[in-house]
């Protein structure tokens, strides 16, 4: 490959030069950092990560390639990527392909040979900040200056209504006991997958979709899925929650679902100074006092003193590095959710038990 120059510029003027990956152009988004060491494709299908730029801190991208069976979605949904040392020669057999190749296709814009080390130090203490990579504007910071000044702020976007599915669709064997009704805001597919591994019917909604439109195919229980954005903006998926738990039925929130639970009962949520994302988060069960290493991906959390004095909600899981909150139950309603992803992909597996308890709740209902 033969390398071109490219520039990532941040929204407090810090400048990074290296080389282009990817296809050429410009593309923005708020930059974030994930600590993980492997996983990278199904990092950067997953939808949460729309609008957003994710430096890897692991050293090393595109050694393995791609494999269409490592995606948690239809196609790349970040912004852009950022990389110390990329590799667009791949080792692994049953690889379909170059992750060059495989960005390009997807028109995704990307920088490497950075010092991604130092970037990661800058974003944890300055905080996630809008960012843009150009191989467009070399020597013009001025004009890239300007481009970046067009960028959304995450803070206050609603994106999961633009990458939901617009059509409802079904996923899993349909001759089982237990359907369950998943409301897409940005759903990925190892969710699925989970549920449907424990006998579960699944049909995927639209963020939109009316309570009224679900209740017809008479679900079992309900999941409301991840997504990207800013939960706060989300008023018309606070109200579907809402009347989703009129029903009596069993509810199980993931990421953004746990946050849209919370706002449900009256717990605001707040933009957090760089988030959690990576696959080594250390989770707290409360409730069996046993810990848990997990993936995470949010830069959303909700109130913990809000939830602390909510009486309807008992605090089932909380994160030991800064004690934010992890888990909500609710107490008088079948509904619980947890801010990390369980279905681990990429990740640890400590986590899966919730998709048990979840089938549980509802055989009990």
């Amino acid at each position: 490959m033969i390398k071109k120059n490219a520039t990532l510029l941040l929204a407090d003027g810090t400048v990074f030069y290296g080389s282009l990956i990817g296809a050429p152009g410009t593309n923005g988004g708020e930059i974030c950092f994930n600590t993980g060491m492997t996983g990278y494709q199904e990092i950067y299908t997953d939808p949460s990560y729309t609008g957003q730029i994710v430096v890897t801190s692991t050293s090393h991208i595109g050694n393995y390639g791609v494999h269409p069976e490592e995606v948690e979605s239809n196609h790349p949904c970040v912004a852009g990527i950022v990389v110390n040392s990329f590799s667009e020669v791949f080792s692994r057999i049953d690889a379909s392909g170059s992750l060059q190749d495989y960005l390009v296709q997807a028109g995704i814009t990307g920088i490497a040979d950075i010092d991604t080390r130092k970037l990661v130090r800058h974003l944890r203490d300055r905080g996630a900040m809008n960012a843009i990579i150009s191989s467009e504007y070399e020597g013009d910071l001025t004009g890239l200056a300007a481009a970046l000044a067009k960028v959304p702020d995450m803070n206050g976007l609603e994106l999961s209504s633009q990458v939901c599915t617009q059509e409802p669709y079904f996923f899993g064997e349909a001759n089982v006991p237990i359907k369950v009704a998943c409301l897409d805001f940005g759903i990925k597919k190892n969710i699925l997958r989970n549920l449907a591994s424990r006998g579960v019917y699944c049909k995927v909604f639209p963020a939109k979709t009316s309570l009224q439109e679900m209740e017809e195919w008479n679900p079992d229980g309900y999941f409301l899925s991840n997504g990207p954005g800013d939960p706060a903006v989300m008023d018309y998926a606070v109200s579907t929650v809402t009347q989703i738990l009129s029903t009596g039925k069993p509810v199980f929130g993931i990421c953004l679902g746990h946050q849209l639970l919370a706002a449900s009962v009256g717990i605001p949520t707040y933009k957090m100074h760089h988030g959690h994302r990576g696959l080594n988060h250390p989770i707290k069960n409360l409730t069996s006092g046993k810990s848990e290493i997990t993936s995470q991906n949010h830069g959303f959390n909700v109130v913990r003193e809000a939830a602390e004095q909510c009486a309807q909600v008992e605090i089932t899981h909380v994160h030991l590095n800064d004690h934010t909150v992890a888990g909500i139950r609710l107490k008088n309603k079948p509904a619980f959710s947890v801010q990390y992803h369980p279905e681990s992909s990429p990740g640890p597996h400590d986590s899966r038990y919730l998709f048990d308890d979840f089938v549980s709740l509802m055989n009990k209902n």
